[in-house]
């Protein structure tokens, strides 16, 4: 099964945006690095989750999660006409942990989950005329703000919300001085053991510390690449990669091209 990663296609942005119209079938994939929101405007189609084809009408919201393998199609004359707008998983589970939100979202089941509310619409038209002119992070939050009412999820239980202390020391180790430092910065932000640490990322993030600061590094690797000037060395040693080529080798492997190439397909995306 083909799978999709996030840089692919946000190429150094906050988020992805697109208003599709599929006419055929979407090749079966999953994306293990971002989750994705859908919003059905019209026609007629269905996801096939490897349960069976869930049907999709217009009015459905949708979330996809890392690890969903899913499928769409277009079942009517017309086709399906739908917004999509992908964000990274460490972006949303931070933001997730600090406003409560967390947990039950990658604990329900990946299906149709309720009909537009007031606003959504909107907001989906705002997050892509966005990201077509230098969209930020907070873009992207007042999205999340604006259609989490339209994804009915549980409330998350006290074992499935993550310890302040964890969204705590993720959110801040964000920030560049931090983020330099790595794992030794996040224990100590964290005030934990390091056993523990591992195990409460694994349980509420689904990765180890050390995976968790590498994402971090590579994204914001990838944004200064498609939004400055500064040299691939410069921008390796302020992400905390002391060896330029070490620093490729790993953003060739997470991205399969060279920070070069990643810069050109950046900054030739949105050319007309």
């Amino acid at each position: 099964m083909r799978m999709n990663r996030f840089e692919e296609y946000a190429l150094g942005r906050p988020y992805h945006a697109a208003l599709v119209h599929l006419r055929d079938t979407r090749d079966p994939h999953g994306h293990p690095d971002f989750y994705e929101v859908m919003v059905v405007l019209d026609g007629a189609g269905g996801q096939d989750l490897g349960d069976g084809t869930h049907p999709l009408r217009p009015g459905d919201v949708l979330l996809i999660r890392p690890g969903d393998h899913h499928a769409l199609s277009a079942t009517g004359s017309d086709g399906l006409r739908f917004f999509n707008v992908a964000f990274p998983a460490a972006a949303w589970r931070t933001f997730a942990d600090l406003v409560g939100v967390g947990g039950a979202w990658d604990a329900a089941p990946a299906v149709p989950s309720g009909a537009v509310q007031a606003g959504t619409v909107e907001a989906c038209h705002r997050v892509l005329e966005r990201f077509y002119d230098s969209p930020t992070i907070l873009d992207l939050v007042r999205f999340w703000v604006d259609v989490i009412p339209a994804l009915h999820r549980p409330e998350p239980t006290p074992e499935s919300a993550a310890p302040p202390w964890l969204a705590t020391a993720c959110a801040l180790m964000r920030r560049p001085e931090h983020l330099r430092e790595g794992v030794p910065r996040l224990l100590s932000l964290a005030h934990v053991s390091p056993a523990h640490l591992a195990r409460t990322m694994r349980r509420h993030h689904g990765v180890t510390p050390t995976e968790f600061v590498v994402q971090l590094r590579l994204r914001r690797a990838a944004t200064l690449l498609a939004t400055t000037s500064r040299s691939v060395t410069e921008i390796g040693a302020d992400c905390g990669y002391a060896s330029a080529s070490y620093f490729t080798r790993c953003f060739h492997a997470a991205h399969r091209m060279s920070p070069s190439e990643f810069r050109r397909a950046a900054r030739n995306a949105f050319v007309p």
